[in-house]
């Protein structure tokens, strides 16, 4: 009896287990509009899935860049111009990891010359391809005929997209740090695994500056923890210290900075408080450069 009882159980884990998947799934689906959302574009075909393992099938080439940043499920469909074939884009929806994972793959597609446009959180928009994200979702329409359907068309879809995606317009909490006017708003990248190249430097935020017609960069590493941040700061000193002897740190009570030479990126002034740290490369202005990854700091931690 108590076997024949546990047999029961097996049977119903394995078949609700499929159907909680299905569920996830068909949400996303049905955030691609319907097949005749807007007139004389009818949707070609029905909307196509997706995951981590069938992924390549659809961007052979570039589902390893998804991977880091959460992905879980895509959803693609193509709609096609009904007085003229050739005339048709993709649209994808992409489910990440978080709000965050969402924005990295955005940044990792938007262009500096792309065009802001007013959808989801942030969104911009090219001749022949319009992106954005909301939420946990990275949406991607590009052209895929022979004509461009146009950018009227691109931002009534992407519109329709964003009303059927949970509601959340909001961008990450830790971009709030790079709002300053030294910073190229559309340079800001969240990378997901060994930023700067660096192992030890786990996850974080890049983005272009300028101070006094000087181009360089600013970082954001992001760790869980102070204990973490403090270990990546010392790993990298260390680092520092196996090329570079004039290695320069100083102490305070809530927090430790560094000025040194990084063989790849030059001259560097890094600064590690709580679970952040911040940090410039590329520097000609280090007075500057300190100045401004101090406000930075300040930004995130609202000090």
């Amino acid at each position: 009896m108590q076997i024949t009882y546990r047999i029961a159980l097996i049977i119903i884990g394995l078949l609700y287990a499929p159907l909680t998947v299905c569920s996830v799934e068909t949400d996303i689906a049905k955030a691609l509009p319907a097949p005749a959302a807007i007139e004389g574009w009818p949707m070609d075909g029905k909307v196509t899935l997706f995951d981590k393992d069938t992924l390549f099938d659809h961007i052979n080439g570039e589902s390893e860049l998804y991977f880091p940043y959460g992905f879980e499920v895509l959803a693609f469909a193509r709609y096609v111009n009904r007085d003229n074939p050739q005339s048709a884009f993709d649209a994808d929806i992409y489910k990440m990891g978080s709000l965050l994972d969402a924005f990295g793959m955005y940044a990792n597609y938007r262009r500096k010359d792309d065009v802001d446009v007013h959808v989801g959180a942030e969104g911009t928009a090219s001749s022949s391809q319009l992106l954005f994200y909301q939420d946990r979702y990275f949406v991607r329409l590009q052209s895929s005929g022979t004509t461009n359907p146009g950018s009227d068309i691109f931002l009534a879809y992407a519109r329709a997209i964003s009303q059927n995606l949970p509601q959340n317009t909001g961008r990450p909490k830790e971009l709030e740090a790079f709002i300053a006017p030294a910073i190229e708003p559309k340079s800001i990248r969240y990378i997901a695994q060994s930023l700067l190249g660096y192992e030890f430097f786990r996850k974080g935020i890049v983005a272009d500056a300028v101070l006094n017609n000087e181009p360089f960069q600013v970082f954001l590493v992001l760790e869980n923890s102070r204990e973490a941040a403090r270990k990546a700061f010392d790993q990298y000193g260390e680092y520092l210290k196996t090329s570079e002897k004039n290695v320069r740190i100083a102490r305070m009570p809530h927090q430790i900075s560094l000025k040194a030479s990084d063989p790849l990126y030059g001259n560097v002034v890094v600064e590690q408080a709580g679970r952040f740290i911040f940090g410039a490369i590329r520097v000609k202005d280090t007075s500057g450069a300190q100045q401004l990854i101090e406000q930075l700091d300040k930004q995130i931690s609202g000090k």
